[in-house]
């Protein structure tokens, strides 16, 4: 029976890799979510070994004091940005966390070296549960992707999206792309949530995680043609089946929240994602440290579709630090 792969990154969820001007910067959730913190290498192996450094960290009490969730750092316009989640406190009200979504900006050349600016939320249309928001940039309009509960349909969360004023501020109406329909996508909880976009050939694709942060964990895919409107839901296709799922022969567990980056010589794209390897948690799995990043190479098959192979095979490895 084989072994579990080795994770490139141990303990870190919901990872996050951008390249920059040559440059690798990774940002993730931390066990006990209370910190933004970043590494940055030459290479996405020396990732693993590069110090995390701290940019910002939770306040004591107020509207970000807790559950510090699904950071993502972004570059717009020569200044960078993070994204990320933040709870008043760890109660469940009406079955959801109290989640809001912020960002906050630095000009600096050095993202590790700041200073920050303070929060600033973005809001939306619904005052209501919203977490996992990612930025991407389409014929020169700026749109920003997130999850969000509706308090009038069932379930957890559905993506949404919608255009962008500014990097802190949408524009327009948002509209739902996707809301949990297949069983996939509902066990234990009704969830889409932890969108990513990537572009290859005619096409622009989302992938999206679905159900409990246990084994269940699992990734999805929507589609749509580069020259359609992205805002027009029809614009869009869906999956019927996930396109990553947990991998039971090589003990990967849970494969999601993913994102996207390409290796050195950036001529293959690349899957990063975060997955478990054991089934057995105890009490809520939200409270279980061991989601590892793993990063694998993306197949696109001759239709123009990525293949993600299976979660446990192909992964990059960490760079041996020589004795």
């Amino acid at each position: 029976m084989p072994h579990p792969p080795q994770p490139l990154i141990e303990q870190r969820a919901d990872p996050w890799i951008i390249k920059h001007q040559g440059r690798y910067y990774f940002i993730a959730s931390v066990p006990t979510y209370d910190r933004l913190e970043i590494r940055t290498a030459d290479s996405i192996t020396e990732l693993a070994s590069a110090p995390a450094i701290t940019v910002w960290s939770k306040p004591a009490q107020g509207p970000l004091s807790e559950l510090i969730w699904a950071p993502e750092l972004h570059h717009h316009d020569g200044e960078w940005f993070i994204y990320f989640a933040a709870a008043p406190s760890r109660d469940i009200v009406n079955g959801l966390f109290q989640h809001r979504m912020y960002c906050i900006s630095t000009k600096a050349d050095d993202p590790c070296k700041g200073p920050w600016s303070e929060p600033r939320r973005i809001e939306t249309p619904l005052d209501s549960f919203s977490l996992d928001a990612t930025t991407f940039r389409h014929a020169d309009q700026l749109y920003y992707l997130w999850a969000q509960k509706d308090p009038k349909v069932p379930g957890n969360s559905n993506l949404y999206l919608s255009a962008m004023a500014s990097p802190d501020r949408l524009s327009g109406e948002p509209v739902c792309l996707s809301m949990p329909e297949y069983e996939w996508e509902k066990r234990g909880f009704l969830v889409n949530e932890g969108p990513a976009v990537i572009t290859h050939g005619q096409r622009i694709f989302i992938t999206y995680s679905a159900s409990a942060t246990d084994e269940n964990y699992c990734m999805g895919l929507l589609w749509a043609d580069i020259g359609s409107n992205l805002l027009d839901p029809r614009s869009w296709q869906k999956s019927a089946t996930p396109v990553l799922q947990s991998d039971m022969p090589h003990h990967v567990f849970g494969p999601g929240h993913n994102s996207f980056t390409v290796d050195e010589s950036g001529s293959t794209d690349l899957l990063v994602y975060h997955a478990r390897t054991y089934t057995q948690i105890l009490g809520d799995p939200l409270w279980d440290p061991n989601r590892h990043t793993y990063v694998k190479p993306i197949r696109w098959d001759d239709r123009g579709f990525p293949d993600f192979g299976h979660a446990g095979s192909d992964t990059l490895l960490p760079r041996q630090t020589p004795q």
